[in-house]
């Protein structure tokens, strides 16, 4: 029985840039949960099926086999065998796993998944119902958020860097929608554990968020 870490939050705050640093410090094994809706988005995308027809949910969650691997510490996410992890931060991608993450179907699929490598390995788990439904009972709950323009500001120059043409306002009207239909959904809606720390890396960089988390976790368990 190892030690669980969850993070939860928004689209856009950094949670598995964080998550990821967090693990590799403490020596944990790192999951990113939103990788792995990520590919169940691009089954969805490759076979023009759509999240909102429960026929087509269904045919995804009986033919979509999503496994996880690691490589040099590094999670690697495969479709039915296949290595995707290259295909899952396409504009896209993360639009159509904001729609189909939503379906009870989809996230029952994936959800004993994750709670076993939880049960077998200490874990930093990010994604937006850790806390809440995940890992409820994890040692350790952050809620990592940032401001609409902060998280919005980061993705433009994420974008600008690799050559991709974008518009600043346009990216914050896509990160206001997703942030609604991920905590207005009926099924594990986003939002911050009771317990729960809630950490706020609008005005801090990666160091000092990751410094913090550090420091909330010797605090919790030492």
């Amino acid at each position: 029985m190892g030690m669980n870490i969850a993070i939860d939050g928004p689209a856009g705050a950094g949670k598995s840039t964080i998550a990821r640093k967090v693990a590799e410090k403490l020596s944990f094994l790192y999951v990113d949960t939103g990788a792995m809706y990520r590919a169940i988005a691009v089954y969805f995308l490759r076979n023009g099926l759509d999240p909102a027809k429960e026929e087509d949910v269904k045919q995804v969650c009986e033919k979509a086999d999503i496994s996880i691997a690691y490589k040099e510490k590094e999670q690697r996410i495969y479709l039915n065998q296949e290595d995707i992890t290259g295909l899952l931060r396409t504009e896209e991608t993360g639009k159509m796993a904001s729609l189909s993450s939503a379906h009870p179907l989809v996230r029952e699929k994936l959800l004993e998944t994750q709670r076993e490598l939880a049960r077998k390995n200490s874990v930093v788990m990010d994604g937006r119902d850790i806390g809440t439904k995940v890992l409820p009972e994890a040692e350790v709950k952050i809620y990592l958020t940032a401001s609409v323009h902060t998280r919005a500001l980061r993705r433009y120059q994420e974008l600008k860097e690799k050559g991709i043409d974008c518009q600043l306002s346009e990216i914050e009207k896509d990160i206001e929608d997703r942030d609604y239909r991920d905590m207005n959904r009926p099924v594990s809606p986003l939002r911050q554990a009771e317990d729960a720390v809630l950490v706020d890396s609008s005005e801090m960089t990666i160091p000092q968020v990751l410094d913090k988390i550090l420091e909330i976790c010797k605090e919790k368990v030492g």
